[in-house]
Parts: structure tokens; C-alpha cells; sequence
């Protein structure tokens, strides 16, 4: 999209002008760095690559540990089975999670981004191929730089470049519909080419995804399609630890011999090499200060450690610091004595509290529910000349991974029946460990007892855990509904 302008210059004539509104991208060539930092990365990488392949491979009583059954509407997390009704277990969940970026925003910036996101994931997964395969940041260069038509050893080295990225895209797609279908189920239907229209649907795009953020747009969904980037800067102040440049002890940059006494030349520390921005994945100039831009990865900080040691410098002319510990001219020991400021405290007290009552929920939580729904086309009839019978609907679901035998009444009223479909009274019930039962049934009361109106009554039931490994504690379920006698 561009915008014409009209520019009069002084003898009066007038020019039309075309101004882009849209930055014209240039392609970021990161380079490869070591270091502490380096090694952090490389560690979370690890740990969340691990993670996210291998866990919808374990199993849990026979079952896939980790699954969204979306189809029966069941949520398993290892020994945690979740209905729709525990929605508020996700809820709270959530609520965790945006606190807990709030509070690692406040402290030491965009933790986040910088080392777990799946965008920096992905893209420091493929970057590394990349530079096993094309080279580091001057060899891509070059290869890029490489004029129409191709010759053979560039189609090479690309497409093998890009068929390893596609095949980390596809095993990537086929994880994530693992977590939502069986995985070993997912992976003998891939085989057999016998998907679903849906899990086809899921797989290709999400590969697609991986494929094209990973490998292409990379910074640009950094920079503009990353809402994080945008709202940082409120949870953010002069005590949070960022990635700074020294701008006191750098300035001013030039180039200088090493044996030069660089004071008495006027010059900062700064050897003004450029390599901090060489390594930065998002091609930004640390020095010009905090941009949105900037993940927090720590690369330019490894970068510039490096050349501080070449140069026999000291280290840490770019590091994590806080705003005040750069005015105040403060060493990091002194600097984190005021990481536990007031809003960090509130963060932590309400994680706290939340945390707790999420364990304590989940503890406490009893695995047997009981719905109770009238049927609406027979509220009440008169059976037999004496009795009264109100027709319900009861959904039992057995959250456990145990069978469980349960025993239901009705109360509230004088000498109530709980009547099955066939009019047989109902004893005990064994349910199935995670599922649920709708069971019709039919509450009689004889009708010289009770007068006409509507009557509160309660459904009770008393279950208990069977299994090895069941749970001793009784269960128990009461729920109130009503009984309809007419007139």
C-alpha cells in the first residue's frame, strides 16, 4: 500500500511523491552464537521438544496418558479425567497462566518469548538446520545472493533444506492431532492413508503452520502478529531486569586498536562491530534502547561477551539490568534487592491463593455427579388408582479410573419408589470407570399421603470405589428436584 504526496519546491513547482506505508522486509540472516544464554535456549528447546513429542506416547491404565477426546467430551491428564461441567478447572487454569506471565514480565521481561514460546521454538530448531545445511550467516548470504537461473548445487542444498523442514512440520502436525485423537490410533490410519476429512484438516495445517512461521514470516509474527509485544511495556518498570545496553559506559562507539588506549581517544567500550545485531533474531539494534521488538533471548549478550574478552574488556557491557540499576549506576547484586517490589508481591500472593485452591479443588474432588432432568411431556400421572408417578432422567458419570457401585433414593416425601423403565424398583448400579449413564426412572408415592401442589424432594446416592487401586473413601451425590402431584 503506498501514499502519494505533493512536495512544492521554492521556485513553485509541485512533484508527486509515492511513500510506502508498510516497511519493505528485509530478510534477517541471524548469526550463530554461543554462550550462556545459547545454552539456555538450547536447554528449553530440549526440554519442551521432549515434552511435547513424547507425551502422547505415554500411557496411563491403558490409555493414552494426555487426550482431549473432544468426540466423548473427555479431557484425561494422566490420572485426571475432566467433563464439560469442570469447566472451571480450565478456567482457573488460564487465569494461572496469565498471572504467571505477569509476574515473569514484571521481573525479568519477556522470559517467555525469549525461551519457550513455540514461535522461537520452532524457529530456533529450524535455523539450526538451516545453518547445518547452508552455512552460517555469510555463507546464506552468499547463497541467496545468487542470481536466476540456479545452478545444481543451490536446488541441492535448498531442497534438502526445505524437505527436512517439512518433515519436522509433519511429525509436528501429527503430535498435536495426537493430543486430541488416540496417537497410535492417528498413526495406523496415517498408514493406511484412512483419515479422517478433520484430522487430515488438522494435521496439514498445523504442519503448514510450523512450516511457514518457523521457516518464513520467523520475526514477523515477533513483531506484528504477536500481541505480547505490544502490551509488555505495562508490565514492565524501572526494576524489571531486561536485556540493556550500557549506554554510559559504551559511548562512544568506534573502531580502535587493541593495544589503544581507547579513553584517551575519546571512545567507549563499544568496538561499534555490529555483531549484536548480526546475532539478534529479530534484527534489532539493542543499542538505540528497549524495543518491542526485542524477545529477550540474551543473544546479543553472548555476542557481546565475546568481543568484551577479545578486546580485554569487561564483560557485561550488554545484560540483564534494570532501568534504576543503569541510572543509579548499580551492580546486579544491589539491582535485585528490589525484584521484590509491591506488584511482584501481589502477584505472588494471588498465584498463591489461586494455586492453592486449584490443588485443594482437585483433591477434593468427588469423581461421582449426579444430573437430575424431568421429563417435561409427563410431569405427573396417576398409576394403578392409588399411586402418583413423576417421570426424571438421571446422567450418573463416574470421573474415576474405577468402577463404581452405587445405590439411589429419593427422599422428601413418605414411602417414595425409584422405578426403572420396566417398573422394576432400583437397587445397585455399577458404573464404568470414566463414563456416565442416563438412566430413566419413574418416583412413585401413594397418593393418600401426600397433597397436591409441587414438592421438593432429593436424589441420594452412595457410591464406592471397586479396584486395586480404588479409593476407600465413600462418595456421595444429593441432588434436589421436584415432585408434581395434581389435583
Amino acid at each position: 500500500m503506498s501514499k502519494d504526496i505533493i512536495d512544492i519546491d521554492a521556485d513553485g513547482s509541485q512533484e508527486t511523491v509515492e511513500l510506502s506505508l508498510y516497511e519493505v522486509r528485509r530478510k534477517i540472516y541471524p548469526r550463530s552464537v554461543s554462550g550462556v544464554f545459547a545454552k539456555w535456549r538450547l536447554y528449553l528447546v530440549l526440554f519442551t521438544q521432549i515434552l511435547f513429542y513424547g507425551l502422547p506416547w505415554v500411557q496411563w491404565n491403558d490409555r493414552q496418558a494426555v487426550l482431549f477426546d473432544l468426540v466423548s467430551r473427555k479431557f484425561y491428564i494422566f490420572g485426571l479425567v475432566l467433563w464439560p461441567q469442570d469447566i472451571i478447572y480450565l478456567t482457573l487454569l488460564l487465569i494461572l497462566s496469565a498471572l504467571g506471565l505477569f509476574l515473569f514480565t514484571a521481573v525479568a521481561g519477556r522470559l517467555f518469548c525469549g525461551y519457550a514460546c513455540p514461535q522461537t521454538v520452532y524457529t530456533e530448531v529450524f535455523m539450526w538446520i538451516e545453518r547445518k545445511i547452508e552455512g552460517d550467516r555469510f555463507a546464506r548470504i552468499r547463497l541467496d545472493g545468487e542470481e536466476w537461473p540456479w545452478g545444481f548445487r543451490k536446488w541441492r542444498i535448498k531442497l534438502t533444506k526445505h524437505a527436512l523442514w517439512i518433515i519436522i512440520a509433519l511429525w509436528t502436525g501429527f503430535t498435536f492431532v495426537g493430543y486430541f485423537t488416540p496417537i497410535k490410533l492417528l498413526g495406523a490410519e496415517t498408514l493406511a492413508l484412512t483419515l479422517g476429512p478433520w484430522q487430515a484438516f488438522w494435521l496439514f495445517f498445523y504442519s503448514f503452520a510450523t512450516w511457514g512461521n518457523a521457516g518464513f514470516m520467523r520475526e514477523q509474527v515477533c513483531k506484528y502478529m504477536c500481541p505480547y509485544a505490544r502490551f509488555q511495556s505495562v508490565m514492565v518498570d524501572k526494576d524489571t531486569f531486561v536485556v540493556t545496553y550500557d549506554k554510559t559506559r559504551g559511548e562512544n562507539r568506534g573502531s580502535r586498536a587493541k593495544a589503544a588506549d581507547h579513553k584517551a581517544l575519546g571512545l567507549g567500550d563499544c568496538v561499534d562491530c555490529s555483531i549484536c545485531v548480526q546475532v539478534c533474531p529479530t534484527g534489532i539494534d539493542i543499542r538505540d534502547g528497549l524495543q518491542y521488538m526485542c524477545i529477550g533471548c540474551g543473544a546479543c549478550i553472548d555476542a557481546c561477551d565475546q568481543v568484551m574478552d577479545k578486546v580485554g574488556y569487561d564483560k557485561g557491557l550488554i545484560r540483564y539490568t534494570s532501568e534504576r540499576a543503569m541510572l543509579e549506576h548499580m551492580d546486579n547484586k544491589k539491582a535485585r534487592h528490589y525484584i521484590l517490589r509491591p506488584r511482584v508481591l501481589i502477584y505472588i500472593g494471588i498465584l498463591s491463593v489461586l494455586m492453592t485452591a486449584f490443588v485443594v479443588s482437585l483433591f477434593l474432588r468427588n469423581p461421582l455427579r449426579l444430573d437430575v432432568m424431568r421429563d417435561r411431556g409427563a410431569l405427573a400421572r396417576e398409576v394403578d388408582g392409588t399411586m402418583i408417578e413423576n417421570i426424571y432422567r438421571l446422567q450418573i458419570m463416574n470421573s474415576s479410573e474405577n468402577p463404581m457401585r452405587i445405590k439411589i433414593q429419593a427422599t422428601g416425601l413418605p414411602k417414595m419408589l425409584v422405578l426403572n423403565s420396566q417398573g422394576q424398583e432400583v437397587g445397585e448400579l455399577v458404573i464404568n470407570p470414566s463414563s456416565n449413564l442416563l438412566l430413566p426412572v419413574k418416583v412413585r408415592v401413594n397418593r393418600d399421603e401426600v397433597g397436591t401442589g409441587n414438592h421438593p424432594i432429593h436424589f441420594e446416592m452412595a457410591g464406592q470405589e471397586e479396584g486395586p487401586m480404588a479409593s476407600e473413601k465413600p462418595r456421595g451425590r444429593d441432588e434436589k428436584s421436584s415432585f408434581i402431584v395434581p389435583r
